[in-house]
């Protein structure tokens, strides 16, 4: 396992769509160790696989377990009609926040490690999560869906104001 480089929102494999993973072989599997290993080092909710450069269809997401789920060729397959609007980052725009509106409840479809298909649904922050790493897989981000992006310093200002 190796920590991975995060890519900034500037460089271009962030915008590109991924290609879907065909082997499920040795070099998948060190890729979503990495992953994981790259996203607790960072600490963060979810990480796609081109947020470090591999332009395949490969996140993880934390689920509400606080377990790292691998989803492999994932793709929404039910959105609850709910929705959420609320506070989102990227470990791809650090240092930036925007509030986002996402499904409250999602579903997703993906293939394990091993290349078997399984479907795992989140609610809350792990929807919001499925949706801004799928999002990645197609070559967007976050910021593309939030009318401001808001410094640490703003969000601490605005909530020190609420209390």
């Amino acid at each position: 396992m190796a920590l991975r480089k995060i890519l900034t929102d500037k460089d271009p494999a962030l915008h590109k769509v991924c290609r879907p993973v065909t082997n499920f072989d040795q070099r998948l599997w060190d890729l979503l160790d990495d992953l994981k290993e790259t996203l607790d080092d960072a600490g963060g909710a979810g990480l796609a696989a081109p947020q470090v450069g591999i332009l395949r269809r490969c996140v993880i997401v934390v689920d509400a377990q606080e377990q790292m789920l691998e989803l492999v060729n994932p793709e929404i397959i039910w959105r609850s009609e709910e929705i959420q609007d609320g506070w989102e980052g990227c470990l791809s725009v650090p240092g930036k926040w925007g509030t986002v509106e996402r499904p409250m409840r999602v579903r997703v479809k993906a293939q394990d490690r091993n290349g078997n298909w399984f479907e795992a649904e989140g609610e809350a922050i792990v929807a919001r999560c499925f949706c801004h790493e799928l999002d990645h897989l197609e070559g967007h981000i976050f910021t593309e869906l939030t009318d401001r992006l808001y410094t640490q310093k703003e969000l601490d200002e605005m909530y020190e104001e609420e209390d």
